[in-house]
């Protein structure tokens, strides 16, 4: 990705469109077909020379034009004639944006696999699902990634929608009017270097379409923040439910052997906050004056490297750690069963109910009693209840037994994997 966001890759893409533009005008008549063939043979340039033409000129287009006619000779009067600066940079720009595009979507598809597999593997794996991060009812670690699987499909159909967006270019002169510059000559362009035309440019390209692009890779950094966060909590020491992947020579700490952090999710956490930034950097760039300034210019220099870079690596960072992802079953059931089973107190309620207690009553009963365990050391819910009369009297042991069977709350996830195709 890095690769995509040079400024050698850069130079290339401006060239690709002068080229471009070069032919367009070519096939409509308006210049000798020799001088393409000219300029296609001998077009060129060179990066330091670039920047040191820039330093004299103070402008970047200016200095590129300049050294390309340094290797192409007389025929360079063709190049970027009836054009403006924008012509070159925004066509350009679409250019890495799309091949960028491409990349994160191959990534985004690793890294479904990747749960998916996860997802699989753990499909019954029961552990304690939480809200407000307290314990709640009984759910599998497969099911947890399931919704991690279904979030990150919406981000790749968000991807796929948005393709046809960004594929877009303008060879349209100056305030976008065609004064110079036959609107065909756009249109050949923008066929030869896989785009389509801009419906209305005004010189540049309404910034509304690149702030929707960095804010679909700010969605994605968001779910993939969602999921470092969970396995951050599921590895703190008292509940150790999941761990990162730790190396035989890893360090945790330096002053404390033995950490053992989860420093890939802690670093996807933060990386994250930074695409949120780009992504109101990116929707501040939509005001322009009139029909175009260069406000968006200094700002996109940061924001686009970035945000593709970042959400590439972030893919990338994010597969390896579900691959690698330690799963402890173990904790899992042993951190459920905490207070002898008090996560199957709706289970208890509910059946109460059945039995013909009013709710209240039954929420009551099975309330005292679940606080009981939870507050008691060695609290045990299931013995509690047990030796409630007022439960007795409506229920048998085996039903009371059968209140703490997990598989009443998971019998309908397979529905679920069904929706994944899993």
């Amino acid at each position: 990705m890095g690769d995509l966001w040079t400024d050698e890759y850069k130079f290339k893409t401006w060239l690709q469109v002068e080229i471009a533009v070069c032919e367009a005008q070519a096939k409509l008549g308006k210049i000798p077909p020799e001088a393409v063939d000219t300029i296609k043979e001998k077009a060129n340039f060179d990066v330091a020379r670039i920047l040191e033409i820039e330093k004299e000129v103070k402008h970047d287009v200016i200095a590129f034009l300049t050294n390309v006619n340094e290797y192409v000779g007389d025929a360079g009067r063709y190049i970027h004639l009836g054009m403006t600066s924008s012509d070159v940079l925004d066509t350009a720009l679409s250019l890495q944006i799309v091949e960028s595009h491409k990349l994160i979507l191959t990534h985004v598809e690793n890294l479904i696999q990747a749960i998916r597999y996860k997802a699989q593997e753990h499909r019954n794996t029961v552990m304690i699902g939480r809200s407000h991060g307290i314990h709640a009812e009984p759910m599998t670690f497969g099911f947890k990634l399931a919704g991690w699987l279904a979030e990150m499909q919406r981000h790749r159909e968000r991807l796929n929608r948005i393709q046809e967006e960004i594929s877009v270019g303008q060879i349209s002169g100056a305030v976008g009017t065609y004064a110079n510059i036959d609107p065909e000559v756009e249109e050949i362009t923008c066929q030869l270097l896989g785009l389509k035309p801009d419906t209305v440019s005004t010189q540049v390209i309404s910034r509304d379409v690149h702030a929707e692009f960095i804010m679909s890779l700010a969605g994605v950094g968001a779910s993939l923040e969602r999921f470092a966060v969970e396995i951050r909590n599921l590895q703190r020491t008292d509940v150790l439910e999941v761990e990162e992947f730790f190396s035989k020579k890893q360090k945790g700490s330096s002053a404390m052997p033995h950490k053992r952090n989860p420093i890939k999710s802690e670093r996807l956490a933060g990386m994250a906050r930074i695409l949120r930034g780009n992504a109101i950097a990116a929707l501040e760039n939509v005001a322009l004056w009139h029909e175009r300034d260069i406000s968006h210019s200094s700002v996109e220099r940061v924001i686009f490297p970035d945000s593709c870079i970042l959400t590439h690596f972030m893919l990338v960072e994010a597969t390896k750690l579900i691959k690698n992802l330690l799963v402890y079953p173990e904790n899992m059931a042993r951190n459920m069963n905490l207070y002898g089973g008090v996560v199957f107190s709706q289970r208890v309620m509910l059946t109460l109910v059945e039995k013909g207690i009013s709710r209240e009553d039954a929420y009551r009963i099975v309330q005292s009693n679940a606080h009981d365990a939870w507050n008691t050391p060695g609290g045990n819910f299931q013995k509690l209840i047990e030796s409630d009369p007022q439960v007795k009297e409506k229920l048998s042991s085996e039903e009371i037994t059968e209140c703490f069977n997990p598989n009443y709350q998971l019998r309908n996830l397979d529905k679920i994997y069904q929706r994944l195709d899993i």
